[in-house]
């Protein structure tokens, strides 16, 4: 299949545990280099890195990151793309809602984004744009549906969002390198969905972020304008907009029509059951989604009725307590299951939305960057667990060959 433009294909590295530098750097050489040997021995490989906050301040002490950069160029690897969202511990610890924590109403999620994006540019090949992933702003279930305070926060996020505008714009002067924020509308996200992204970005941040860089920088209306289309861009990861049952060809007309881009897709699937209407069909399908019930993260559950309606549970358990409502015909729920399976007994993935958007990615190359994002293999059921260097492989060969890749093609750098 003709795909256009190169995408640079890759896998997020908060599948491995390590808030440390030391820990991130050790996991890079124990899966990322024998993954390399396997894949594209002889082409360079995309690097998506995830930096916890103390990682990130760990990378920045004298030295540290030149000797990244060295080591990173010996071995054929490059950093495009970073996943600041998380900022504290992600694994082997009770996440759930804390993910979110700070939001962007706080100087430490600010300060925090501004320095993974000067190491970003450091570590950006010429030529490349670099996108560092963050929050969905805040979580809804903390405002309470206070209308008032919601827009509080909406309203700070956007003058935050506005001064690191204003920083990338600077750092781009610098050292020419473009770095965006890719904002992730998540479930249960202050943004959820891509009307809401769309709003928030309409209504609040350009506003803001152009006055800022007029009154700061000098910009022009229109040149402030733009700065804020460049460095601010959707992370369009699958599983989340799959959860809002939101059409991947209506989520990409609605971002084209308000002008703004798209910075990466996250390659990713739910688990989804369509529920029988007996009262039996239903325990089972209750007890087969029981399996996927562990602490560590949120799995919310939304649930389509016959007339259309969506109902939302904040995590699993919930859901499964109100699994004989009638009037609902369809679950989804926020797991990160494997891309490459489209079926877990009577249960299923949103596998076919994944292929969906890789075959309008294929005719519309709305972004450079591709990254598969399955975190969850450490509280996967036992079942469909598998070896973890073996399962990153196949999930890349799976896109290459949903991508009707030929099957010597590289797994990362540019596929063309």
């Amino acid at each position: 299949m003709n795909i256009g433009h190169g995408y640079h294909l890759t896998y997020c590295t908060n599948i491995h545990p390590g808030e440390t530098w030391a820990a991130v750097f050790q996991s890079l050489q124990d899966y990322l280099l024998p993954i390399k040997a396997r894949l594209a021995p002889t082409e360079p490989l995309a690097v998506g890195l995830r930096l916890s906050d103390q990682a990130s301040r760990e990378l920045a002490q004298p030295g540290q990151l030149a000797e990244f950069q060295a080591w990173l160029t010996q071995q054929g690897l490059y950093v495009p793309i970073i996943n600041g969202f998380p900022f504290g511990n992600f694994h082997h610890t009770v996440v759930k809602d804390a993910v979110h924590q700070p939001d962007w109403t706080t100087p430490a999620r600010l300060a925090y984004t501004k320095r993974l994006a000067h190491q970003l540019a450091t570590l950006l090949p010429a030529g490349l744009d670099g996108g560092i992933s963050t929050s969905p702003l805040s979580y809804k279930p903390w405002l309470a549906g206070d209308e008032a305070h919601t827009a509080t926060v909406l309203q700070q996020s956007a003058r935050q969002l506005a001064e690191l505008v204003e920083e990338l714009v600077v750092l781009q002067r610098l050292t020419n390198r473009l770095i965006h924020l890719d904002i992730e509308p998540e479930p249960d996200g202050l943004l959820e969905t891509s009307a809401e992204f769309v709003a928030f970005y309409q209504e609040y941040l350009l506003p803001q972020a152009t006055a800022r860089l007029q009154a700061r920088l000098g910009l022009s209306a229109a040149a402030a304008h733009q700065a804020v289309f460049d460095h601010v861009r959707l992370c369009y990861d699958v599983c989340h907009f799959a959860l809002a049952y939101e059409a991947p060809a209506d989520v990409l007309a609605r971002l084209a029509a308000a002008g703004i881009k798209v910075g990466r897709v996250q390659l990713s699937a739910a688990l989804k059951a369509d529920l029988p209407a007996d009262s039996a069909g239903r325990q089972e399908i209750a007890r087969q989604f029981a399996r996927f019930v562990e602490p560590a993260y949120l799995h919310q559950v939304v649930a389509r009725s016959h007339d259309g309606r969506l109902r939302h549970y904040p995590d699993l358990p919930p859901a499964l307590a109100d699994i004989d409502a009638r009037e609902v015909q369809e679950w989804r729920t926020h797991f990160h299951v494997p891309i490459f399976l489209e079926r877990y007994e009577q249960l299923q993935s949103t596998q076919a939305e994944l292929r969906q958007v890789l075959a309008l990615l294929a005719g519309q190359p709305i972004t450079r960057y591709l990254e598969v994002e399955t975190y969850t293999w450490d509280v996967l059921p036992p079942s469909i667990k598998q070896d973890l260097a073996t399962s990153i492989e196949r999930e890349l060969q799976w896109v290459r060959q949903a991508l009707t890749l030929p099957a010597t093609a590289p797994a990362s750098a540019i596929i063309s």
